[in-house]
């Protein structure tokens, strides 16, 4: 018998698509300018963040799970890489405020055991949804409808958080110490030794992944 060859379907054109939406942004940019210059802008950059995060695939959950699975760590050092350039971003803006007398910028949040549950927990959480914040975001706009239901469960989590933060405040947060590394270190052997860290830690990933992929060609 003669083997059967299925009709290749059609692959739809998604640009009429595209410009349909792109129209739609730009329109509901200008509403929002008329509201506010300051919104508009948002939405600018809320797009274009977007767009950035969907291209280039980044994910928390990829980056910790990757070199589990397939020995990938692509993502992983591009986490790295992304703690390097914020470790110098806030390290300037903070020095800059400090050397001028100022009161140091950012959050500076008090570290226990609270941490390590916590970290704990979102990453079981994060694996078992396929997804963090920011990946549930970008595949929820893809249409996964797994991340959906990830997304309703995250906006419950962060009420329900938001309503007992001022028990978990008294109990845990004010008894326990607000960890900023330049203020035991000093300034350079804290910037510096951050950024020696995080260069070893992509060393070790690069090798992990070489060791890991090369094995299992040969």
């Amino acid at each position: 018998m003669e083997d059967v060859k299925k009709p290749k379907r059609k692959k739809k054109n998604q640009v009429p698509a595209g410009i349909g939406l792109l129209i739609v942004l730009v329109v509901i940019g200008i509403v929002l300018a008329g509201i506010s210059p300051m919104l508009s802008i948002y939405w600018i950059f809320g797009i274009s963040f977007g767009f950035v995060l969907q291209k280039a695939r980044f994910c928390f959950t990829a980056a910790m799970r990757d070199p589990v699975l397939t020995g990938s760590t692509s993502l992983t050092r591009a986490v790295i890489v992304a703690l390097m350039l914020a470790t110098m971003g806030f390290a300037a803006i903070q020095y800059s405020a400090v050397s001028k007398g100022l009161p140091i910028p950012g959050n500076i949040a008090p570290a226990g055991i609270f941490t390590a549950i916590g970290a704990t927990m979102f990453g079981v959480g994060m694996v078992i949804a396929g997804g963090c914040a920011s990946g549930t975001l970008m595949r929820v706009g893809e249409g996964f409808v797994q991340q959906w239901i990830a997304l309703v469960f995250f906006i419950i989590g962060s009420m329900w958080g938001a309503h007992d933060y001022g028990w978990w405040s008294k109990v845990f947060f004010s008894k326990s110490p607000a960890v900023f590394l330049p203020n035991i270190f000093g300034w350079a052997p804290a910037f510096f030794g951050q950024l020696i860290v995080l260069a070893i830690l992509f060393a070790v990933a690069e090798w992990y992944e070489n060791k890991k992929l090369g094995s299992e060609e040969e």
